[in-house]
């Protein structure tokens, strides 16, 4: 693969392992950091790949030469800098991916509608492996893509469910919905056709949209 040019926003823990990683696969990796003495200690510990300045400013964003950049990734405990820091890039400077960290989890929404391409919530993520870990939770949300408002989600077919013994076909899915895998117990996962039949503890993984979301979980977990 091509090696990218990535500028990084932040350069506290997120930024400085996200970079090394980076790094380490063969990218170019520009971090821009305001605090001088967190700079001194990247340049210290990466080489030279960190730049001081704000970045939600235009002029910072210049002279880290964004507008040749693959990726932004915005990685500040603030998320009002995260958004705008994002916008700019893709707006004015045209990057073709943002990526956004997201600290309070109630401005995830936001972010996805201002069409940031990719935004992170560390606490969302962590209550749905938490969640996962509950058999009685019904769907958990694995993957959301915000510029096409889809998701990935997981369900499980238990004992009471309503999707035992019948086919996908029976399940009446609305038209933007589709299951993808089915993975059982002792089996490789598989891609379903619309004959397959459902068994008690079979995981159904689904390709929906949040307006679905109740209507497949209802035809699934009842």
């Amino acid at each position: 693969m091509k090696p990218l040019y990535i500028v990084i926003i932040g350069g506290g823990n997120i930024g400085y392992y996200l970079s090394k990683a980076l790094l380490d696969e063969g990218h170019e990796v520009l971090i821009v950091e305001k605090d001088s003495r967190k700079c001194e200690r990247l340049e210290d510990e990466l080489g030279s790949c960190c730049m001081r300045g704000d970045g939600c400013e235009t002029a910072v964003l210049s002279e880290a030469g964004l507008n040749r950049a693959d990726v932004l990734i915005a990685t500040t405990a603030q998320d009002e800098d995260n958004l705008v820091t994002c916008q700019v890039a893709k707006y004015r400077y045209k990057v073709p991916r943002t990526i956004a960290l997201v600290n309070n989890p109630s401005n995830d929404k936001i972010f996805k509608q201002l069409g940031v391409d990719a935004s992170i919530s560390v606490t969302n993520t962590i209550l749905e492996h938490v969640e996962q870990e509950i058999p009685a939770h019904p769907l958990i949300h694995l993957l959301t893509m915000s510029g096409q408002m889809e998701e990935v989600v997981e369900l499980l077919v238990a004992k009471e469910s309503p999707a035992v013994g019948k086919s996908i076909a029976q399940l009446r899915l609305p038209a933007d919905t589709t299951v993808v895998l089915v993975i059982r117990d002792g089996e490789r996962p598989r891609i379903p056709g619309v004959d397959t039949l459902l068994k008690e503890n079979d995981r159904i993984i689904a390709l929906t949209t949040p307006s679905s979301e109740k209507i497949l979980q209802n035809a699934v977990t009842g």
